[in-house]
């Protein structure tokens, strides 16, 4: 079985507490997504209950198949159970049935329902069911529960469920309003901006140098943080690999074909001159002339385009050609160096014409061109003799071949690797995305697969040996001993110079002559500085003003002084609608705490019975 490269691996969801996010999802999906999921027959129709209301097992299998093909779709690649389990996926779905039971539960105790004319209304205005013609079409109803493996009077017992639980939920869940000293008080904390002075200290700020480590210290700092300097538990993998880089070189090259690449790229290869350009436009060639007569009186170009309302880079065309400016061409290109030439009409009314810089024409001849074109077709050569090896390799390896015999039939590289999923993807072969992620899944006693790579290559894995965490010995890691002692001693030589340069400061010095200081006139809570660590913002908005601060983060010491707290402004369109959307955003908090609470609420006073042996038995009809 193949695996396809991707940048895009299987991370974590929100936590399955989150109840309130499934019951919602389950209001709006009718179910429809159980695409070739088997009906379970026998006495397996439940796989528990919530009260008097059982747990459908084609519900749960239905809701699992849903999931499983969200999730692939989110991947780009095949999520099975297991993978989709390690997430927690299989405990978030059965959470949410269990307080969909709950509710429906509920429904049937208050005797709440919809009568049979609401149900037909859903179902004729669903488009699962619509024909060709837009409108609903009997045949493709039946057609669309069939191939969910439902009956018509299952389906619209569910949906009248939906509907009841939709009005149960809705009755629960509707008509909070977000007060407003809340609204105010979290507007007043978002808008709020302040305006600080940063010092940054650097190693040219100390009076004396960092003194070069004695071999004794070396050793004892080595010691006591023979954490930093401990290989981590690693997954030593013996794989065979084929790149396109490896047998590129060797793919024949024909010059006729290169030729006519060359002839159907000739623009990449002969271009005009050119020339980089900017197009302010007016309403009216009036408007444009006496734009043009303040220009030559000297004017800043700047300042016309800011009185459009403008900025510069609405107004850039880019490099063009002459005939690419219509009637101002002839005007552009015949300028030596920068200039304005206008007005001149262009397709969007009377304009104004700015030239920045001028591209000479150039010509790449065959010759020059023929080594970067014979790398291209020789590169997708490669490509597509990896491709037709791909299944053969494949069968090789699932006939029970071993990897030096696959590697010496189909001309692969063997060589070994120590994997460590939490290092940072290195060099070579452990740097491909889907390397990494059949690294991840590899366990011993797997067999080997061959693994697509993102740039038309292929490798098959084999697990070797768990490699233990072990300290990395003195002599081999003595560079990054140096370095890490280094980098220590001259972090607490910074941070002790600030706190000396900050008690001289409070003690009436000048911040300023200390070195240069940044000054941040006005900046929010989500902003950032350049170079200085998130601690900085935290400290700045818990800081009075005239306070100093001392900073350290990664890298970085200095210190902080607040300046000024200036408060959130309380006119005009953008607070009006900020406060509105922090508004809703606290309703929306209101009804799903109020929701979830509702839920525990009946599953804690229903009971909840779950019949592991029936869920188990779902699970094994996805393997």
């Amino acid at each position: 079985m193949m695996a396809r490269d991707s940048d895009d691996t299987p991370r974590k969801k929100g936590k399955g507490s989150q109840i309130v996010v499934w019951v919602l999802m389950a209001m709006l999906v009718v179910g429809l997504g159980g695409f070739g999921v088997t009906n379970f027959g026998g006495g397996l129709t439940s796989i528990g209950r919530v009260g008097d209301r059982e747990i459908d097992t084609n519900s749960y299998a239905r809701a699992l198949q849903q999931e499983l093909s969200a999730l692939s779709a989110q991947f780009g690649q095949n999520i099975s159970l297991s993978q989709a389990q390690s997430l927690g996926m299989d405990r978030q779905v059965l959470q949410s049935l269990v307080a969909q039971t709950a509710l429906d539960n509920e429904a049937a105790r208050v005797r709440l329902s919809v009568g049979d004319a609401v149900v037909a209304q859903r179902i004729t205005e669903s488009p699962a069911f619509q024909g060709t013609a837009g409108r609903f079409d009997r045949e493709t109803y039946r057609f669309t529960l069939d191939r969910n493996n439902l009956t018509e009077s299952a389906y619209e017992a569910s949906l009248r469920a939906d509907v009841a639980r939709q009005l149960l939920t809705g009755a629960v869940a509707g008509g909070f309003v977000a007060p407003a000293p809340l609204t105010d008080t979290l507007y007043n904390w978002v808008g709020e901006r302040r305006g600080f002075s940063l010092l940054q200290l650097t190693v040219q700020d100390l009076a004396a140098p960092v003194a070069e480590p004695t071999e004794e210290a070396l050793a004892a700092f080595y010691e006591t943080n023979i954490a930093r300097f401990t290989a981590p538990e690693a997954k030593r993998i013996r794989y065979a690999a084929l790149l396109p880089d490896a047998i590129a070189a060797d793919q024949p090259v024909d010059d006729e074909t290169l030729r006519r690449m060359y002839d159907s790229r000739i623009a990449d290869f002969v271009q005009p001159e050119r020339r980089l350009v900017e197009r302010l436009i007016y309403p009216s060639a009036e408007a444009a002339a006496e734009a043009m007569t303040r220009l030559e009186g000297g004017e800043a170009f700047e300042t016309l385009v800011a009185e459009r309302g403008l900025d510069l880079e609405d107004i850039d065309l880019g490099d063009v050609a002459q005939e690419e400016l219509g009637a101002a061409g002839e005007a552009v290109f015949t300028l030596d160096g920068p200039g304005v030439v206008g007005p001149f009409d262009s397709t969007l009314g009377p304009a104004l014409f700015r030239m920045n810089a001028i591209l000479a024409a150039q010509e790449i001849s065959f010759d020059d061109a023929r080594p970067d074109l014979a790398i291209e077709i020789q590169a997708d050569a490669a490509r597509r003799s990896i491709a037709d090896r791909v299944e053969t390799i494949d069968d090789m390896l699932a006939g029970g071949s071993t990897l030096e015999e696959v590697a010496q039939d189909q001309g692969m590289v063997i060589d070994t690797v120590d994997y460590v999923a939490s290092e940072p993807a290195p060099e070579g072969i452990a740097a491909y995305p889907a390397f990494r992620t059949a690294a991840d899944r590899l366990a011993e006693g797997d067999f080997p697969e061959a693994v697509l790579l993102a740039d038309g290559g292929v490798v098959a894995l084999q697990f070797v040996e768990l490699v233990p965490a072990a300290p990395i010995p003195f002599e081999t890691a003595r560079d990054a001993v140096v370095a890490a002692y280094t980098a220590d001693a001259t972090a607490k030589a910074l941070a002790d110079r600030a706190v000396e340069v900050k008690a001289a400061v409070e003690g009436g010095g000048s911040l300023g002559a200390f070195g240069i200081v940044q000054r941040t006139a006005s900046i929010a809570r989500e902003g950032f500085v350049e170079s200085a660590p998130p601690e900085l913002m935290t400290a700045v908005f818990a800081m009075a003003p005239g306070d100093l601060r001392v900073i350290e983060g990664a890298g970085f010491v200095g210190l902080v002084r607040l300046d000024e707290v200036m408060p959130a402004a309380q006119d005009g369109e953008e607070v009006a609608a900020l406060k509105e959307a922090i508004s809703a955003q606290v309703e929306q908090a209101l009804a799903q705490d109020a929701l979830q609470l509702f839920s525990n609420a009946l599953t804690e006073e229903a009971g909840i019975f779950l019949d592991q042996n029936a869920i188990n038995a779902v699970h094994a009809q996805f393997n």
